[in-house]
């Protein structure tokens, strides 16, 4: 069965540093751009960051320029979310995503893999 798992989400203060883990399993994803995105409550899912396949071209949002960084490490199949500096706004349910291209893409439709999602909260 081929999926993405998240892990490393929790509740942390305002300013503090998280980092998500993102593992493929079930093929590789090596040639596969990977990204990011949240949905806070009430609030349509959005897109964060994301990383091509060779992990050479990033893109982020404004809201997380300078604070998020991602990576990936195509031997472990691995994606990471570095998050910095959070702030409450920050919060949300982040999700990894594959998509079947090389290149990355900012619409949800440009992915075709999901995971389940990790919530992370950022209390002031």
């Amino acid at each position: 069965q081929v999926r993405l798992v998240e892990s490393g989400g929790g509740l942390v203060q305002a300013g503090a540093s998280l980092k998500l883990s993102c593992v493929a399993s079930g093929r590789t994803f090596s040639r596969n751009a990977m990204g990011w995105f949240r949905q806070a409550p009430g609030k349509e899912r959005e897109f964060v960051i994301a990383v091509s396949y060779s992990g050479a071209s990033t893109y982020a949002i404004d809201s997380v320029l300078g604070r998020f960084f991602i990576s990936r490490d195509n031997a472990e199949n691995a994606v990471y979310l570095q998050m910095n500096s959070l702030k409450p706004e920050d919060t949300a349910v982040y999700y990894c995503a594959s998509a079947p291209t090389e290149g990355w893409g900012i619409e949800e439709d440009d992915y075709d893999l999901w995971g389940q999602g990790i919530q992370v909260t950022v209390v002031s």
